[in-house]
């Protein structure tokens, strides 16, 4: 084990410090990090600290260090980038506006999109190979919502249905009432 210790703190960051170490609102990993190093700041080992707030030593030390090179900035979370977004902004763009758009007005048979619709079009007509789960959340996340448009019962969406459907057909066999 490397021996560390805490620099001197200027009276700025002994205020803070103090005042983080003892906060009750602020995010509980700040705290910790805060009371490492006023607990450092009133001469106890790293080893010591790592006991009393159920820590590693090595834990300690790393944010002493750290502490030391960068100050109060040190007890804040430092940026990650994480995992770059699958579908650049203007995919996510061009799903958006398509949604919006009426089918009607792109030439399309259908008088409504539903998510597998949307997914072949975007898939022939703009090249974004998406799939509906994935469409829906991006819709769910700009606070669209999808609705069902064509029930068992009520008016349906597309108005010239029955003459693309043409005359029914009788396929079943009328069943003869017996006679009282």
């Amino acid at each position: 084990m490397t021996p560390i210790c805490l620099r001197d703190l200027t009276a700025d960051e002994h205020t803070a410090v103090t005042k983080l170490a003892h906060a009750r609102t602020a995010p509980a990993q700040m705290v910790q990090r805060a009371q490492i190093i006023w607990r450092a700041s009133h001469g106890e080992s790293a080893s010591a600290i790592a006991s009393r707030l159920g820590l590693d030593g090595e834990t300690v030390r790393k944010r002493i260090h750290r502490f030391n090179a960068e100050g109060v900035e040190a007890l804040k979370d430092k940026h990650r980038s994480g995992r770059p977004p699958t579908y650049p902004p203007e995919q996510t763009a061009t799903v958006i506006a398509t949604a919006l758009t009426k089918p009607e007005t792109l030439g399309l048979p259908f008088a409504a999109w539903t998510l597998d619709r949307l997914a072949a079009y975007l898939h022939e007509a703009k090249g974004i190979a998406m799939q509906g789960s994935r469409i829906d959340e991006i819709l769910l996340h700009e606070g669209l919502r999808w609705r069902k448009h064509e029930t068992w019962f009520g008016e349906r969406v597309d108005p010239a249905f029955a003459e693309k459907r043409g005359g029914s057909k009788r396929s079943t066999r009328r069943l003869l009432r017996a006679v009282a």
